[in-house]
């Protein structure tokens, strides 16, 4: 199975200023405000959803492998979930809410509005292009904004899909193709609120921008998210989450298992059983499994690469530039300081290390 990448159709950065006026004059004409408006966009939204499935689900192939019900669960399900609880608890949100006026006021009666910002705009991550762009989309419309979406460059086929359908389908969003020369062009404008997925080094260029226009911004970052496995674990059972949570999206999520700190008595007997699930998942050979996601990049790739060689390979270590793959691949015998160590691995590499029981597994947590 060969993978091909595609360039995104970047939107001139010329046209972002008149992108931003025209949302803002959608805002501005006051009609977002009303309770149908919004659940109007809301239900465009469910249709896009509903009615382009096949659409977005061969999109997601094309960029990260999906299978299909992992990427139906993960990227069309869980947006359709946030528009039914936004459609059934909306008019509760919107209402005022009653609270007591201070005596230093004087004689009144006081309540909270919940106002929209205004011109949102929303960059999504490449990982889960659809549900992380979407799913600030819904907020944003439920609470009567109007939305500019940046998606990523590195997902190029749901991008596209995004910049087609989502203007067919809802009226207070725009969607503006492109890489950093978009998105520094975007942040240069001034919008209402930021709302950035990805990693930190973007994330400080994300909030630096913003600072100038005293925008509020939302950072949704990832990290090391670190399993601890105590010695009185069931170890079948942590065996199976960790190796699902891992190895779910080819690793690629933000809250996988980075690594695992595991007893030293119970080391091999966890390891053992982490083999065992990761070939009931995918198979013997993993690479003909139809339940396998891809790596988004061959820069990805070599990066993933690069850390295969930061511990002993108990299974898996077997790349293909041609098909963006790396294995699902557990290592043992890892350093502290290696490099697999020193950043979010964002991929299917599991490190794993023994310690003196919970108190240094906690420590040694802490300590990074």
């Amino acid at each position: 199975m060969t993978r091909t990448m595609v360039d995104v159709a970047a939107t001139p950065c010329t046209e972002i200023g008149s992108t931003v006026e025209g949302m803002r004059a959608v805002f501005a004409s006051g009609r977002t405000r009303s309770l149908a408006w919004r659940t109007d966009q809301l239900d465009g939204l469910a249709a896009m959803l509903v009615a382009e499935e096949p659409r977005l689900l061969g999109a997601l192939a094309d960029d990260l492998g999906k299978p299909p019900v992992e990427a139906y669960l993960s990227e069309v399900a869980i947006v359709l979930g946030d528009i039914g609880l936004a459609r059934q608890q909306l008019a509760e949100w919107v209402a005022p809410e009653a609270v007591p006026t201070p005596p230093t006021v004087g004689a009144g009666r006081s309540e909270i509005r919940h106002e929209p910002y205004g011109v949102a705009l929303v960059i999504g991550p490449w990982n889960y292009p659809l549900q992380l762009v979407l799913l600030p989309v819904v907020g944003a419309l439920a609470a009567g904004n109007v939305v500019i979406v940046k998606p990523s460059e590195l997902a190029p086929a749901t991008s596209a899909a995004l910049a087609e359908l989502l203007p067919r389908y809802v009226e207070g969003v725009a969607v503006v193709q492109g890489g950093a020369e978009q998105t520094t062009a975007l942040l240069e404008e001034h919008l209402d609120y930021v709302f950035y997925t990805g990693g930190g080094h973007v994330g400080r260029v994300v909030m630096e921008a913003a600072a100038r226009h005293l925008t509020p911004v939302t950072l949704e970052l990832g990290g090391k998210s670190p399993v601890i496995v105590d010695r009185s674990a069931n170890l079948d059972v942590a065996a199976h989450r960790i190796a699902w949570g891992k190895f779910f999206n080819a690793g690629q999520t933000c809250i996988a298992p980075d690594y695992v700190l595991v007893d030293r008595a119970v080391e091999a007997e966890l390891i053992e059983r982490l083999v065992a699930a990761t070939a009931q998942f995918y198979g013997g050979d993993p690479r003909t499994s139809a339940d396998l996601a891809r790596i988004v990049h061959p820069r990805h790739v070599e990066r993933l690469r690069a850390l295969l060689g930061s511990g002993e390979v108990v299974i898996g270590g077997v790349v293909d530039d041609d098909e963006r793959y790396v294995a699902p691949t557990i290592l043992r015998n890892v350093g502290a300081d290696s490099p697999v160590m020193h950043e979010e691995i964002f991929g299917p590499i599991l490190p794993v290390l023994a310690v003196d029981g919970i108190d240094d597994a906690v420590a040694f947590v802490n300590a990074r």
